[in-house]
């Protein structure tokens, strides 16, 4: 399956032009396997989602009427344990986009080494739209629709773009209340209140800053000397950025739907996250802090850094823009930010890259450490998830770095080969049923 640039209009008539990411996640495949001798039938297993649901997602609207809206659950391997993976409400979501993120978390599961699949879900809709009433009444109807597949031994869904915590109690009440029991471990993400572990908030973007602070290390480098460029000011993004300029990183570049921003004194993260707590849809347009220009959404990308981590949506770096990217370091806080062409390009220049399936994995890994707290009904302090995330993280990142070397590959291809081999290998102890 061929990558294809298309051209297409997601709901309020933004034009955008779209990269197929199942077949950008088909054609990493296609680039492991040549360093792997799985078994033909084997990777015709892992090439395919276990299950994949289409549903219709009716919601009355606040003014009576009422609007179907279009949701997906994919389930793509559940052979290392139950699927997981997080919720988006988007107008970009596509069955295909759901497919691949749902492929991305099972190989992103089998590289930090937690006992889980993968699975995805999404609802094609534009959350700025609707009331908290109606995104309550939407959430709680999908719920419905997916409620056969998910479980906290089948399936455990969590937040992901545009949704959070709010969003998985409205869930794990309707499954709830659908089951006539309590299962806190049906999602995690949830509120403190509501089993939620501490730390979960802040988990990705912890990640993504153990992950950056273990290449620096690797590679010698000061990270009080180290400039970075983030794109994305979510909550993988802003986090990210807040915990490195803890550690004396400069962040000279910010980014998110709404504009981006230069400062090459380095930002006052805090007081940008003060802006963006009480601004309009918590966006970083309008910001004015001092030494601080506006620049176009794209040149977040191309700033002169170090260090850049993408943390937006995915297919963010291509062909067409990785001739011009100059930092020497990328960490993707995203899913899939980086297409393969891109990632060839970058690698003929010698950009080291923290992929995705590592650098972001600090959500998933504190996910695991929720739903087991749930399972035991036992919690956590604070301190001691983030011991075991920083953990796990260093450990993998060691793991691949090792892989790579070993065989003179990049990070990303040693992350995917050691995932799908651990996935792979799931399945032929398993055996073929029946």
């Amino acid at each position: 399956m061929a990558i294809q640039d298309k051209t297409r209009t997601i709901p309020g008539g933004i034009a955008e032009t779209q990269i197929n990411p199942y077949a950008m996640m088909l054609q990493q495949l296609d680039m492991v396997r040549e360093q792997t001798d799985i078994p033909a039938g084997i990777w015709e297993i892992l090439r395919r989602p276990e299950r994949a649901l289409e549903v219709s997602v009716p919601v009355t609207r606040d003014d009576g009427t009422i609007e179907v809206f279009t949701g997906y659950r994919v389930q793509y391997s559940s052979a290392r344990g139950p699927c997981k993976g997080g919720i988006r409400f988007h107008p970009g979501v596509t069955a295909d986009e759901v497919k691949a993120l749902a492929g991305w978390m099972t190989w992103k599961c089998a590289v930090v080494n937690i006992p889980y699949g993968g699975g995805k879900g999404g609802v094609i809709c534009d959350p700025t739209r609707l009331s908290r009433g109606e995104l309550e009444r939407l959430t709680r109807r999908y719920t419905v629709a997916i409620f056969p597949l998910i479980g906290m031994r089948r399936d455990v869904p969590a937040p992901d773009v545009n949704t959070n915590s709010q969003t998985m109690n409205w869930i794990v009440d309707t499954a709830g209340l659908l089951s006539g029991e309590a299962v806190p471990g049906i999602v995690t993400g949830k509120s403190l209140e509501l089993g939620g572990a501490l730390g979960r908030r802040e988990a990705t973007g912890r990640g993504v800053m153990v992950a950056a602070l273990g290449v620096l290390q690797r590679l010698g480098m000061d990270v009080t000397k180290t400039r970075v460029a983030v794109q994305g000011f979510g909550n993988v993004g802003s986090i990210s950025a807040q915990l490195l300029a803890q550690c004396g990183a400069r962040i000279t570049g910010i980014s998110d739907v709404s504009g981006a921003f230069h400062c090459p004194r380095g930002f006052e993260i805090d007081d940008v996250l003060r802006y963006v707590a009480t601004s309009p849809g918590h966006l970083l347009a309008g910001y004015n802090g001092r030494g601080v220009e506006e620049i176009k959404s794209d040149e977040v990308l191309t700033l002169d850094v170090d260090m850049l981590i993408p943390a937006a949506l995915e297919a963010q770096i291509t062909a067409r823009n990785a001739q011009d990217i100059r930092a020497k370091i990328i960490v993707e806080g995203a899913n899939g930010p980086t297409t393969p062409e891109a990632d060839l390009i970058l690698g003929e220049r010698d950009v080291i890259i923290v992929p995705d399936i590592l650098a972001n994995a600090g959500g998933v890994v504190c996910s695991y450490f929720e739903w087991v707290q749930n399972i035991q009904c036992f919690p956590w302090e604070e301190e001691e998830t983030n011991q075991r995330l920083a953990q796990i993280l260093q450990r993998s990142l060691n793991e691949v770095w090792t892989l790579a070397e070993k065989r003179g590959i990049s990070l990303r291809l040693a992350a995917f080969v050691l995932g799908v081999e651990r996935v792979a290998s799931a399945i032929q102890l398993r055996g073929i049923f029946p």
